[in-house]
């Protein structure tokens, strides 16, 4: 939408071609239909560098269209935005929609001519140059260029199944394996499970992966990875943004052997101040229950299920707490373990990985270098990303540049 509409803000005859009823399938769910627009690091390499190394690959593109062209695009166009935690960006009224009448408009006003139901087949180029784009329904398109916006494989119900991957490499683009990235993390643990909709903020986790076949007993325990943020705990296990942040090296250090992923309530505090607050706790309210006061330092969701794994019963009144009770409650709270089942499928992943190789794509105006008036933006690009605004700032760069430039 982005890179059709600014085709034809220059002047170019523009068709888009939808598979279905309408574009923007995608777009209307993001952020749980909030739609987190980009994050707010104006700071063109600040930006670029939280894209895992492809900044070098991505500067170009950037400098020509970063997150403050982003943002005075929308607002130009009546669409407030707001900050939120980590940077993240929102529209004012909190809807996706609000993003969509945007690009809708936009494109509206450039004249873009959109076909829905119009699946393509597959891509060929003509002896003079042309793209030539068979749809499903056996007709033939003839175009000067054409910019290919297909997406992943994440989240198929949308439209993004990967058939575009299947075009651009029978025209010659190696595409690196496409995986679910940034995917929710399903656990064991029954008692994680029952607390679906609990969010905590202000949270580490890390992971460690677990040799010899189990996830208990701490043995043959390699820590990995260690992050702070959000966590959302799910019917399934656990998702949030600094969960799906991780959710790719979670799926690598699988495939190796069990994962462990300890969950710690304090990370600006060491276990002996824990332990002083746990104690200071139970000397202030010595004759209640444990189970009536706990809530007043962890949250009161948590409060059953950390009893519970703490072997320590909640009935005991706090001045009966035993040292070796309050030992076991002060470390937990430090290291609450969490065992991966594994990782949900693309059904569920914000965005998937892999793509085009970056170096068959020229950045400065996303042009394929292997094949002459072909433009590759978006997800089809290897490009991986953390949540936070990111995804959706890599679409309005590239379709911005393409749509420039084609």
């Amino acid at each position: 939408m982005m890179a059709a509409g600014r085709a034809a803000e220059l002047g170019r005859s523009v068709l888009l071609l939808e598979k279905n009823p309408a574009p923007g399938k995608k777009l209307l769910i993001t952020g749980g239909g909030r739609c987190n627009v980009t994050n707010n690091k104006t700071d063109i390499r600040s930006m670029v560098a939280k894209y895992k190394g492809n900044d070098q690959f991505l500067f170009s593109a950037f400098s020509q269209f970063g997150v403050q062209e982003a943002l005075e695009f929308f607002n130009k166009r009546g669409m407030n935005t707001k900050e939120e935690n980590e940077g993240r960006i929102f529209p004012v009224s909190n809807k996706a929609q609000s993003v969509w009448d945007v690009l809708t408009k936009y494109m509206k006003e450039g004249g873009v001519e959109v076909k829905t139901y119009a699946p393509v087949a597959s891509l060929a180029i003509s002896v003079d140059k042309s793209i030539v784009v068979h749809l499903k329904d056996k007709t033939d398109i003839r175009a000067k260029s054409c910019i290919v916006a297909t997406g992943g494989t994440s989240r198929p119900e949308t439209g993004s199944t990967g058939e575009g991957f299947s075009w651009l490499r029978k025209l010659g683009h190696e595409v690196i394996n496409n995986e679910a990235a940034l995917v929710p993390v399903a656990l064991k643990d029954g008692w994680a499970k029952k607390l679906g909709g609990v969010s905590l903020k202000d949270i580490k986790l890390t992971t460690f992966s677990v040799g010899g076949g189990s996830s208990s007993g701490g043995q043959n325990r390699q820590q990995e990875d260690s992050q702070k943020g959000k966590l959302l705990f799910t019917h399934f296990g656990i998702s949030g943004p600094t969960v799906l942040n991780m959710s790719k090296e979670i799926g690598e250090l699988l495939k190796y052997g069990e994962v462990v992923i300890e969950l710690d309530l304090f990370p600006t505090l060491d276990a002996g101040l824990v332990k002083r607050k746990l104690q200071e706790l139970l000397v202030a309210d010595s004759n209640k229950k444990l189970k009536n006061v706990f809530n007043k330092l962890i949250p009161s969701a948590l409060v059953a299920a950390i009893l519970k794994l703490a072997e320590v019963d909640g009935e005991t009144a706090n001045h009966s707490v035993s040292h070796e009770d309050r030992v076991k409650l002060a470390a937990l709270l430090k290291a609450i373990p969490l065992n991966v089942k594994g990782l949900l499928g693309a059904d569920k992943a914000v965005v998937s990985s892999g793509g085009v190789a970056l170096e068959e794509i020229n950045f400065k105006t996303m042009q394929s270098r292997l094949v002459p008036n072909l433009y590759l933006v978006g997800d089809v690009l290897n490009v991986d990303r953390p949540s936070g605004g990111y995804s959706l700032q890599l679409c309005w760069t590239t379709g911005f540049v393409a749509g420039s430039n084609c």
